[in-house]
């Protein structure tokens, strides 16, 4: 087989007017309703790879589908096969991969025939770890290309309709058309950054599968602030996504005005695998779009947004300097109080018991380890004495399993200063920290 180099943004590849591989209805509907999972502002939904159902990120920041974390769905099975070498944001080199043509994926009424998928091999890269669920693939541009998708944060659910007159009437009754381009099978806006209060034209990829608010990217007249720290900013297909956050004075997207928001500022390392559109600055992802009911017109070049009840929300961040991703699952014995039932001689005499104290069974459950993976320089968690590598053994005097992931990340999200007291394991050892929640900008 022979072995490739791809870029996932910067992959070019012919396509067809209607090719195989786009998401179509499979009835004539005049729509498919597909609800989902959102976590830290990232939007997750099921769908059938050749019958067997994964769990894909919906992401408008990537040209390809793109599958992982397959070692626990040995059932797939994938049709001509051929190795690869795959590259994209991160610091690393490529990895190993495969790249699989001719599959059928389906949800909700949606299915695409002839479906080209990348597999990547490396076990390392796991987003389920840092979400706190299993995620197997991530689904973007054929998603998006012929469809007209509402993407209803709120309700969390996802519309695909039909291209019809009374729908049209309705996006321009009820929303605001912003437009946009496709540039290599992406989707961009031209919108207005205030920073140091002089006002400059960005380019953005409207991207979903970012969870952030804003990415901008250093040039001759855009600086990092002066007043900044340093922060991991995710996981990308070649490795760590380094970079600085900042607040700017404002960003505007039309008529919608975004006054002092939290922005990354990613290292150039992390980004020297992107082939970038001309004039792009940074992208606009899940921080800002979750304020929004949105419906992606590709085909008219168009996005429509309507403001929700998160527009006013203030824009915050992880004040603590720690990021926490599942390690694995443990298994905890929990006690489960039981009924004393009193039998007489008669069904009438009959009677329970809730009262005693002493009456209870044990039960062994599977919950989800949780480990600190990266620590802020001179953030509040690493001037306390916290380590990367540290397994969290209670959270505020609570067993962390008894959280999610995404309800421990919104603890350290606190707008006001609260303190934070975590037990960990280092070394067989149990060591307890207490750091106060700060804000830094």
């Amino acid at each position: 087989m022979k072995k490739h180099i791809v870029s996932f943004f910067g992959l070019f590849l012919p396509f067809l007017l209607f090719s195989q591989g786009d998401f179509v209805m499979e009835k004539k509907h005049s729509k498919v309703v597909i609800p989902f999972k959102m976590i830290n502002n990232l939007i997750f939904i099921p769908i059938k790879v050749n019958g067997v159902e994964l769990n894909f990120l919906l992401d408008s920041g990537v040209e390809e589908t793109i599958l992982f974390s397959m070692e626990e769905k040995q059932e797939v099975t994938f049709n001509n096969v051929e190795k690869i070498r795959l590259r994209g944001l991160g610091s690393e080199e490529e990895v190993e991969g495969l790249k699989s043509t001719n599959n059928i994926l389906a949800t909700h009424g949606l299915k695409s025939t002839g479906h080209l998928v990348y597999i990547i091999l490396d076990q390392n890269f796991n987003l389920s770890s840092h979400i706190g669920i299993p995620v197997n693939g991530i689904v973007g541009h054929k998603f998006f290309r012929n469809n007209l998708v509402e993407i209803n944060y709120q309700k969390k659910r996802i519309t695909v309709h039909a291209d019809t007159e009374s729908f049209r009437k309705k996006l321009n009754k009820k929303f605001k058309a912003v437009p946009i381009t496709i540039e290599r099978s992406k989707p961009y806006i031209t919108t207005t950054a205030t920073v140091d209060s002089v006002a400059l034209p960005a380019k953005l990829l409207i991207d979903i599968g970012n969870s952030d608010a804003f990415w901008i990217f250093e040039n001759d007249k855009i600086k990092l602030p002066k007043k900044n720290f340093p922060d991991f900013l995710g996981k990308g297909f070649s490795g760590d996504i380094e970079g600085h956050r900042a607040k700017i004075t404002k960003f505007s997207i039309d008529e919608f005005d975004f006054k002092k928001p939290i922005v990354a500022f990613p290292d150039s390392s992390s980004i020297r695998n992107v082939k970038m559109v001309p004039g792009r600055l940074g992208s606009v992802g899940g921080e800002v779009l979750k304020r929004f009911t949105v419906v992606l017109d590709y085909a008219g070049k168009n996005m429509y947004l309507r403001k929700n009840s998160h527009y006013g929300e203030p824009f915050t961040y992880n004040k603590s300097g720690i990021t926490i991703q599942h390690n694995g699952l443990q298994w905890v014995q929990e006690t489960v109080k039981m009924e004393t039932v009193q039998v007489g001689n008669s069904l009438s005499d009959v009677s329970y018991n809730e009262k005693n104290d002493n009456n209870f069974k044990y039960k062994f459950a599977l919950k989800p380890v949780y480990e600190i993976v990266n620590i802020r320089k001179s953030s509040a968690a690493e001037k306390c004495g916290l380590r990367r590598g540290d397994i969290i053994v209670s959270i505020n005097r609570e067993r962390p399993y008894r959280y999610s992931l995404q309800q421990i990340n919104q603890m350290l999200k606190s707008e006001e200063d609260v303190w934070i007291t975590l037990e960990v394991e280092r070394n067989s050892l149990i060591l307890k920290f207490r750091f106060k929640l700060q804000d830094e900008l």
